[in-house]
Parts: C-alpha cells; structure tokens; sequence
C-alpha cells in the first residue's frame, strides 16, 4: 500500500486515469474524459452494466495516462457519498496493483445531492481506509530482502477544483482514522497504559494539543475507585491521559467533551473469559478512536474547544487484582460492588466521565466504548448503538454520520433501566442480575456519572453514549481490510466542527 496520499498539483500529468461513472452513462456523458474514444467502445459492450461489483482498466500505449480505470457506481438515484467511499476503494486497490504513483479521479453523472466538497471527502475517505495496513510485526518470512525490497511509494491524486477541498479535508481526517487503527492493532504486550500515554504525550508536540496525564498515585488521590480497580493487575499502571483543543480566544468556552475506555487487554478478571480474551487488543479502540478524532480536529483546526480523555487500564488476574464482591468508590463518592470483573470498561469510564463533567463543566459529552456483547445481538457489525438524555445533541450527532458514513441507532434510556443497576450493599453493581437489556445497562451505569447531578437523576448534560463493541472491528473487506475500523474518528471530528 502506499505511504501516503495527497492532493496533486492542477499541472501534473497522472500515469493514470479513474473514472467513477453511474449505470446508464452514455458516450457523450465521457467525451469530455481522458481517452474519450476507448471509453465510448465500452460503453457499447453488453456486460458494461457499470453497477457497483463492475470494474474495468483500459491500457494505452500512446496516451499520457497509460490506463484508464472504470468503477462502476450503479443507479444514479442510489448513489450517495457511502457508494462514492466504495468505488474510490477499488480504485485505490487497483492502483496500488500496478504499482502507479499518480492518477485523476473523475466523477461524471452524479445526482445533484452530492456538492463539490462531499465528494472529494468521500473519495479521501474511501481512498486512506482502503490504504491502511499493519505490518510492522511482519518477520522475516515475509520481509523481502534489503536487495530486493521496494521503495515506499506515495500517491498523488489530481482531481476536479470542485472536489479538491474535501479531499484535502478528508485526508486531514484520515491522519487521525490512521493513529486509531494503529494504535488498535498493536499488541498488548506492547500497547499498555504507559506506551498510549507516552505515544499521546509526543502526538499532542506534534499536533499543538495540550497533554496531561494523571498517574495511579495521582488517581488514587482523587479516588479514582474505578479505574484503579480495573488496572491493578496491570502490567503497568492504570492511568488517565487528557488531550486539550483550544483554538485562540476559545480556552474559556465550555468545550465538547469526548471520552473514550482504553482497556489495553481485557481477560475478564478473575470473571475470565472462555477463550482467554483473544481479541482483546481491541478493547482500547473506544480511547483509541478519541486519540485520533483529537489529532483530526486539530488538523482540521476545528473552531471548538474540545477535551479527550482517555481511560486506559489493563484488566489482568494477579494477586493485586480486583475481585468480584469488591465494593469500590468512584471520584463523584459514587459506591459498586463487583458482581463481574468482566463488566470493566464501564468502571474505567465513570471516573473518566466524573472527573471530565466536574472539571471541564463541557456543553456536551460522547463518550465512545465496545461495552457490551449486547450491542452486536441487538445492531450487528455495522451500526453502533447510542443511548443519549439530549435530543438536539442526538440528532446533531445522527446527521454527523450520514455525513460521514459511521451510522448509529438510538436505544432507550429511563429511571426504570437505573434501577436496574443498584445494589444491596452498594449504590450500584456493574453488572445486573439478569441479561435482559444487556446494552443499556452500560448506558444505565454511566449514566450515574455524567455531571455533579447524575447520581440523583438522568443527566441533563447533553450526553451521548456509544457502544462501539460491534463496529470497532470488520471482517467485511469491502471498504477496508480485515481488523480494526476507527469507527468513531470520524464521527467525533464531523460533531466537533458542526456543534
């Protein structure tokens, strides 16, 4: 894959053309295209049936542009920026297998819906999801050798003045989407809580955003009940990392505060899971996610004050470990009793959300998890859950994925679902005697902890929790390939500059 995308200058000559065109496009749709008159023979063949599945590359030997790629975008009435994410992440692929380094990427037909800056994000996104691999871990068996290895290549894409600032928007993004999934797929005897909060402290040099890290000495100082519990058995210590965006003139206003359970590797505790967690690396993706929307608001220098917190603990069997019948208390003296060391993130999140709501007093919060199996029963692998106490926050955070492509789907919240978390000898229990309504009981949980008022009654924060437990990672190679999504990156970073 290539090192790097960019946008190419209006001068430059690709080596290659693509050209993304809808069912029905007819010859003189493409007389104004690079290499018009092959193009016009194709669209005469009966198998051009230019649907989604469809993709065709002409060769030339006496065209500036040696080839010419045809994806197919189906009917014109179901194309939306989703079809266009699709069709630039063939484009990508073939490319790639040609090994070009330049190519002009065409739209031609598309539905008036679409303006100029939706589809040059929409070909970025496609383009950088499509993009990403991890191999750094590769040995030798796979590592050509010095002699024979290839030099890293970068792609530049020339593309029409319409559609040039969205793709340079969408490549700003992609940075961030790039740091989750990597971040994601290091492996846990790597990626503990200390290597993500010394990997955020360089991110924040480099990306002009404010750092702090709050020790387990300095948790324990602020009772931190929650996220000491889960990371005491750590390989490392537990700990909080904030990230600050302050845009000048911006660092008194209540920001946009985004959360995110960074449990480096999830066992289950002494609740140990059946298959002994494998997986598990991708319990962080939740923090991982608010890393990389922080890095993409201050690419995007985003108007908004906006706060990350990252909860990141290990969840490990070990004499210091915690136990199940444990009671512990939380920063806003909220008390729980064990009944599950496996239902951990959701104790690493009330401090994150506590400590983040009396601190930073925000005007709304997300906060991002893969909480609960229930989630995937209820909503599968492409939809995240949310359970919200705003509407105007909700909505806002609904179109922010359609823009995007990272849908959510809102589940229900009330008194009666509270009660379901608390416990005889405690305030709450993290994990409620029976399965019914498995995922809001996540929901229910955290909803004790977001603002000085929420041990009392539903929050009146404007607050949004997502699980993530189904969309953090795919086995559907059709946009991306095989392993975490960053979903949620893009999500946080359209709400934050739309708010």
């Amino acid at each position: 894959m290539y090192r790097s995308i960019k946008a190419a200058s209006a001068s430059a000559k690709p080596q290659a053309a693509v050209l993304l065109l809808p069912a029905g496009t007819k010859a003189a749709d493409v007389a104004h295209c690079p290499d018009a008159p092959a193009l016009e023979e194709l669209l005469k063949q009966p198998d051009c049936e230019l649907s989604p599945e469809w993709t065709r590359t002409l060769y030339h030997s006496d065209a500036p542009a040696k080839r010419t790629i045809v994806v197919g975008l189906g009917e014109t009435g179901k194309i939306d920026a989703t079809t266009l994410r699709l069709a630039a992440a063939k484009a990508l692929r073939e490319l790639d297998a040609g090994k070009l380094t330049s190519a002009s990427v065409h739209a031609v037909g598309l539905p008036e819906s679409l303006d100029g800056p939706t589809i040059g994000r929409a070909i970025a996104d496609g383009m950088s999801l499509a993009n990403f691999t991890f191999d750094a871990y590769h040995g030798k068996t796979k590592r050509p050798d010095k002699s024979k290895r290839e030099k890293p290549r970068d792609l530049a894409v020339g593309l029409d003045s319409a559609h040039r600032t969205g793709f340079k928007q969408g490549l700003k993004v992609s940075e961030g989407v790039t740091t989750a999934r990597t971040l994601a797929c290091t492996p846990p005897n790597v990626a503990n809580p200390k290597y993500i909060a010394n990997y955020c402290k360089n991110l924040a040099k480099k990306s002009k955003l404010k750092c702090t890290v709050i020790d387990a000495r300095r948790a324990k100082e602020l009772h931190m009940g929650g996220l000491l519990a889960v990371g005491a058995g750590g390989s490392t210590p537990p700990c909080m990392v904030i990230l600050e965006h302050a845009p000048s003139g911006k660092t008194k206003d209540k920001p946009l505060l985004l959360v995110g359970k960074g449990v480096t590797f999830d066992t289950g505790g002494y609740s140990l899971k059946a298959d002994g967690g494998k997986g598990m690396k991708y319990d962080k993706c939740g923090a991982m996610n608010v890393i990389g929307a922080m890095q993409a608001i201050s690419n995007l220098k985003v108007k908004r004050r906006v706060v990350g917190i990252i909860g990141l603990a290990e969840n490990m069997i070990d004499t210091d470990a915690y136990r199940v019948d444990d009671i512990i208390t939380f920063c806003n003296g909220v008390t729980c009793e064990i009944t599950n060391t496996d239902a951990e993130g959701r104790l690493v999140l009330a401090d994150c959300l506590a400590y983040g709501t009396k601190t930073y007093k925000p005007a709304a919060v997300l906060d991002f998890a893969t909480l609960t199996g229930g989630v995937v029963v209820a909503l599968g692998k492409k939809i995240a859950g949310v359970w919200s106490t705003d509407d105007a926050l909700l909505n806002k955070l609904k179109t922010a994925g359609q823009t995007v492509g990272e849908p959510i789907w809102q589940l229900p919240l009330d008194d009666d679902y509270r009660k379901m978390m608390q416990a005889k000898h405690a305030d709450l229990h993290n994990s409620a005697p029976v399965r019914e309504a498995h995922g809001t009981q996540g929901a229910a949980f955290l909803s004790y902890f977001v603002g000085t008022d929420a041990p009392k009654q539903i929050p009146t924060t404007p607050w949004v929790h997502v699980d993530i437990a189904g969309t953090a990672n795919t086995e559907d190679c059709t946009l991306m390939e095989k392993g975490p999504t960053g979903f949620g990156v893009r999500l946080a970073t359209e709400l934050a500059a739309t708010l």
